[in-house]
């Protein structure tokens, strides 16, 4: 069963496709207590292929000891079998982290930025200023070697310790981060504190500042449960690349009131009843997300995965 079993009914002004940047080994799996083994973790992204994802974020070259469950990168990657048209673009925190990268023959990095200053340093343990000028040789070395790179950018919309960020501020750090040469840029909404206007009020001072909507994604946690109705206000704006992850997993080790990640499975059921195409299988998903709940030993929070397990 899917969205579509009870009819497509589109809206007027979004777009005819939307590519999901699947998140969940890398940003869903980082806040997991539970380190999955590396042949589990393979197996995840096989099956998220095998559901039709294009762009799987695979894992990360931070320092283990600050990410324990992303341990063991390489010997992932090195377990992938590589499919045609399939990106697996790796998170890279410094040029140590961009040497590992092009060793493995990775062709597709993202670096993480923060809007606010103290999710900055307690993060990356950097002011705003002092990591985008760690980013840029990362940016232009990647850039020179012709990798695509993503931009993330967290802290967006709210931050725990600095309350309401400015939309003025987060478009100030983000034209610095796109000018570093950045192909991408993810916009997180890293506490779950957006809504709708916010998210169009963002939408629009970015493009205002020449950073075109072509290449904005967005990444919503569904704190308020309000990550489809940002998602789809994002839409309406022309985005057309949403970050989603596997059953909703996730959160942010460095932010305790980070919640889940929007689960692609209930990203997949409002995409479906809008007629917009993805290439993914919403009952493949809904089999790998069980599965995975399985092996993390608890259930998945998606609303959309608890409706169709059964």
């Amino acid at each position: 069963m899917s969205a579509a079993t009870y009819g497509e009914t589109p809206l007027a002004g979004l777009p005819e496709a939307v590519t999901i940047c699947e998140v969940g080994p890398r940003d869903g799996l980082q806040n997991e207590s539970t380190v999955l083994p590396v042949g589990v973790k393979a197996e995840f992204v096989a099956r998220l292929v095998d559901a039709g994802h294009t762009v799987v974020e695979t894992t990360s070259f931070v320092h283990p000891e600050w990410v324990p469950q992303l341990a063991d990168a390489e010997a992932l990657l090195g377990a992938l079998t590589p499919a045609e048209g399939v990106r697996h673009p790796v998170l890279v925190p410094n040029e140590r982290g961009l040497d590992r990268a092009l060793d493995l023959g990775v062709r597709d990095i993202a670096v993480f930025g923060s809007a606010t200053e103290t999710f900055a340093k307690r993060n990356l343990n950097r002011t705003v200023a002092v990591s985008l000028e760690m980013f840029a040789p990362v940016v232009g070395r990647a850039r020179e070697a012709g990798l695509a790179v993503r931009a993330y950018l967290s802290m967006c919309f709210g931050d725990p310790w600095e309350g309401e960020v400015p939309v003025a501020r987060v478009v100030d750090v983000a034209t610095r981060m796109m000018a570093l040469g950045c192909t991408e840029l993810s916009l997180g909404d890293t506490i779950g504190v957006a809504t709708p206007g916010r998210v169009v009020a963002l939408l629009d001072a970015l493009v205002a500042a020449g950073v075109p909507v072509e290449r904005v994604a967005v990444h919503f946690h569904d704190t308020y449960g309000q990550a489809l109705a940002n998602t789809l206000a994002a839409l309406h704006r022309g985005v057309t690349t949403v970050d989603a992850s596997a059953g909703g997993l996730g959160g942010c080790p460095y932010a305790g009131s980070a919640t889940g990640n929007l689960a692609t499975e209930d990203l997949l059921w409002q995409l479906e009843g809008l007629g917009i195409r993805t290439g993914v299988d919403l009952r493949k998903m809904v089999d790998t997300s069980v599965w995975l709940a399985k092996e993390l030993g608890r259930p998945s929070p998606s609303r959309t995965v608890a409706a169709l397990a059964g």
